[in-house]
């Protein structure tokens, strides 16, 4: 006797591999309906009649009326505690002028008895200058405020914070005018706040749950976390010990937490259903908005050409490090010259699918060395929205390196291997993949089916999980997402909605 489904989604558009290979322009005009699912695993995929028979008294069914199905979301690159406090402390993403920023600072300043934080505001959407300790003293002038920008490269914050901290920071992170700081910081200076703001276990579950619930309703089934000086790990596997996790969470350590894993004897790949080990990850350079991001020219709208956050020398010794212990490597590289020297980094080592975090400003010969390794490029498509005439990267990079940043399209017709991600701005991949299906430079364009792949199977293979996870195959997790329409038939995707998310064949968010 046939044992019964625990799940069946059924009178659906379910886009599977087959379905894409026999019609590449439209997978979904001849398209399976429905799937059944039975101890997490995809057990049947096929018309209706031949899959609802699998139905039992305890079985779930949901008719997806025409709704169309896709594997779950796998960010590939995420901060998911930032995105918890981003929940409950002040979000100043969407804010299109400072004033704005200071009037939802105002609020929570009202809501709260500590220090005053933000997160998320992007200068570029008013004119391009950074909130300043003078607007940020208007909010308090007797307890700290901080405002992080978008990209967590550059923190605006008070006089206040000032007087207790500037002196902990590097000199040269601590932007001054005329001998006076003005209140923005940068890279290592962030750190110092980044210690003093870390969240213990207890507050940090509120994050971890909030950022878990934001996912699921975006469609989100599995995240790569970056994770830094902090409880996230542990909470991770405290709430996966008591079945509260329902995210799958790939944690990639910073690199100076490897002594650590080492010692501990934490290998790649190793962990539960929920929490594993993934890489060791460092910073090569800052960003393209802080000015920081290590260019081989000179920013047309500031001096100099970037920071290193990890010297050549010591990349080459840490990607050395890692490889020889058996670990994945993740280096974060945005601008040419980091790019070209994570490349190198990498060179020496043998080991399998270490990654390259952002890989934004790119050239012929970087594009070339990319296809002819075997690296893995995670990358964020969001941040095609700096990427449009007159808008962030024009300014900051001008027009010609402008239009070679994120150039997804080349290198997915160069065969390099793509898994895309948010990086938490905005945690969004149907906005993510709107961006890149309608980005203003062909090189940069991927088509929806591609898109799709990249940010599910992408980062299934990039965690090392493309037996189990990224695509709707039997025996296979039962890993989705319905939306209410097909992304290939608007241009407006990101205006899709997420009606379902279902994890391990467990419903973990509905809508309907």
């Amino acid at each position: 006797m046939t044992q019964a489904a625990d799940l069946i989604l059924t009178n659906g558009r379910v886009y599977t591999p087959d379905s894409r290979g026999e019609h590449p322009d439209d997978p979904l005009a001849e398209s399976p309906e429905a799937v059944a699912v039975r101890d997490g695993e995809i057990i049947r995929i096929g018309p209706s009649n031949e899959v609802t028979f699998l139905e039992g008294v305890e079985t779930t069914v949901v008719d997806l009326d025409g709704r169309v199905l896709l594997p779950g979301f796998v960010d590939a690159h995420t901060h998911l505690d930032v995105l918890g406090q981003q929940q409950e402390e002040a979000d100043l993403s969407g804010c299109n002028s400072p004033e704005a920023c200071l009037d939802r600072l105002d609020d929570r300043r009202a809501e709260t008895e500590e220090w005053v934080i933000g997160f998320g505001y992007d200068e570029s959407r008013w004119g391009g200058s950074y909130l300043t300790r003078d607007q940020l003293d208007g909010v308090s002038g007797d307890r700290p405020v901080v405002a992080f920008r978008e990209d967590l490269h550059v923190a605006s914050v008070n006089s206040v914070v000032l007087d207790r901290h500037a002196d902990a920071m590097p000199p040269a992170d601590v932007e001054t005018v005329d001998g006076e700081r003005t209140g923005v910081l940068v890279e290592e200076a962030l750190t110092v706040l980044r210690d003093r703001l870390r969240p213990e276990p207890d507050r940090m579950r509120e994050y971890l749950l909030a950022a878990q619930e934001y996912a699921h309703s975006h469609g989100v089934t599995a995240v790569h976390d970056m994770v830094r000086h902090s409880h996230a790990p542990r909470v991770y596997r405290e709430l996966d010990s008591a079945g509260e996790l329902t995210l799958r969470v790939r944690l990639n350590y910073w690199a100076d937490h490897l002594d650590a894993v080492v010692e501990t004897g934490l290998q790649t790949n190793h962990g539960s259903d929920r929490v594993e080990m993934g890489a060791i990850k460092t910073y090569a350079d800052g960003s393209i908005g802080g000015r920081t991001a290590r260019l081989s020219e000179p920013y047309v709208d500031g001096e100099g050409q970037g920071e290193w956050v990890t010297p050549p020398e010591g990349l080459a010794d840490l990607a050395g490090e890692v490889d020889s212990a058996g670990l994945q490597f993740a280096a974060h590289a945005i601008g040419d010259e980091a790019i070209e020297t994570v490349l190198k980094s990498l060179e020496p080592t043998d080991g399998e699918r270490h990654r390259i975090e952002h890989v934004e400003v790119l050239t012929d010969s970087l594009i070339d060395r990319l296809a002819k390794s075997e690296h893995v490029v995670s990358a964020q498509p969001n941040f095609l929205k700096w990427a449009r005439e007159d808008g962030l990267y024009d300014q900051r990079l001008g027009d010609r390196r402008r239009r070679q940043t994120n150039q997804f399209g080349r290198l997915a017709d160069r065969g390099v291997r793509l898994a895309l991600g948010s990086d938490c701005m905005p945690l969004d991949p149907l906005f993510g993949i709107e961006q890149t299906v309608t980005a203003p430079e062909p090189t940069q364009r991927l088509d929806v089916s591609q898109a799709i792949d990249a940010y599910t199977m992408g980062g299934a293979y990039a965690g090392f999980a493309e037996d189990r996870l990224g695509s709707i195959e039997r025996g296979k997790r039962g890993d989705f997402v319905a939306l209410d329409d097909s992304p290939w038939e608007t241009a407006a995707i990101g205006e899709l909605g997420v009606d379902l998310t279902v994890v391990d064949g467990g419903i973990v968010f509905d809508s309907r």
